[in-house]
C-alpha cells in the first residue's frame, strides 16, 4: 500500500514531472498504476502540478508546457529532476579544472555535483555565492574557499543582491562555471530570477572563459530574466539528448559542446 505523507506526495509528483517531460504527456489511469495510488489521487496531483504553471491538465491526463520555464524551483526539487544526467555532466565538467586554478561555482544542482568530483584537484581556489556548493567544499583541505556577501535566495541556496554584486567585482577568475533554468540557442540563457540574471552577467564578465552546464531538458526554453547571449559562453558541457540542430548552432557559433 501507498505511504501517506508529505514526503512521498512530493517525490511522487517529482516523478510526474520527469515523466512528462521526457513523453510530453502522462495520463490519469497509467500514472495510477505506476504509483499504486486512486485516480482521483493522481487527478489532484495533476491539479496542482498545474496551479503552479508546471502542465497543463488535459482530457485523461496532462501535457507539458513547451518553450518557458515559468516556475522558480527550489533545490530539493531541481535535484530530482534529471538527475542521472547531472551526475554525469557534475563528472565531465570537473575534468575541465586544473590544479592551482582559480574558478567561480554558480548555485545550481548540476553545479553542485561538479564539486562532489574536485578531490583530486590540488591548490584551487573556489569563489561560489552557492551555500550548497560551500557546504560540499568547506572540509576539502586542496580548496581555499571565497564566499561574497549578499542576501540569501533560500530557493536557490545563493547569495545575491548589491553586496554579492560588489564582492564579485573585486575578482578575475580563471574559469566560471554556471548553471541555467532555460536555453535558447537563438538567442542565449535564461533564469527566473532577476537579480540571479544580474550576478550570472557579473560573473561571466570576470571570468576568463564561461562554461555552462546543463542538462538538455532547458534547451529551448525559455525564463523571466535574460542574462546573456550564445556568444558570451565558451563552452558547454550537456548529455547526449541534446537536439541536434542545437548543437550545430553552438558549434557555428564557436562554443565548444561536451557531451557528458
Amino acid at each position: 500500500m501507498p505511504i501517506n505523507t508529505r514526503s512521498s506526495t512530493v517525490s511522487r509528483r517529482n516523478d510526474i514531472l520527469t515523466a512528462i517531460h521526457a513523453d510530453g504527456k502522462v495520463f490519469v489511469e497509467e500514472l495510477s498504476s505506476r504509483f499504486g495510488v486512486s485516480e482521483v489521487t493522481i487527478r489532484n496531483d495533476l491539479d496542482q502540478l498545474e496551479q503552479k504553471n508546471l502542465l497543463i491538465r488535459a482530457r485523461g491526463g496532462a501535457m507539458k508546457i513547451e518553450g518557458r520555464v515559468g516556475v522558480d524551483y527550489n533545490l530539493s526539487e531541481k535535484d530530482k529532476l534529471n538527475y542521472n544526467e547531472k551526475v554525469k555532466i557534475g563528472r565531465a565538467a570537473a575534468n575541465l579544472i586544473s590544479d592551482s586554478e582559480i574558478i567561480l561555482i554558480d548555485s545550481g544542482t548540476t553545479t553542485a555535483e561538479m564539486v562532489k568530483n574536485l578531490n583530486g584537484i590540488k591548490d584551487l581556489t573556489v569563489i561560489t555565492n552557492a551555500l550548497n556548493i560551500a557546504g560540499e567544499l568547506i572540509n576539502n583541505p586542496n580548496v581555499s574557499l571565497t564566499i561574497p556577501g549578499g542576501y540569501l535566495r533560500k530557493n536557490s541556496q545563493s547569495l545575491v543582491g548589491p553586496m554579492a554584486e560588489r564582492g564579485l567585482k573585486n575578482f578575475y577568475v580563471d574559469k566560471a562555471f554556471l548553471g541555467v533554468d532555460g536555453f535558447d540557442t537563438k538567442t542565449g540563457l535564461y533564469t527566473p530570477n532577476i537579480e540571479e540574471a544580474h550576478l550570472n552577467e557579473l560573473m561571466i564578465e570576470i571570468a576568463n572563459e564561461v562554461i555552462l552546464l546543463t542538462d538538455s531538458s532547458k534547451f529551448k526554453k525559455k525564463s523571466f530574466a535574460y542574462i546573456c547571449p550564445v556568444d558570451r559562453i565558451d563552452v558547454v558541457v550537456t548529455d547526449d539528448k541534446i537536439d541536434n540542430e542545437d548543437r550545430r548552432r553552438l558549434e557555428d557559433a564557436g562554443v565548444k559542446v561536451i557531451i557528458a
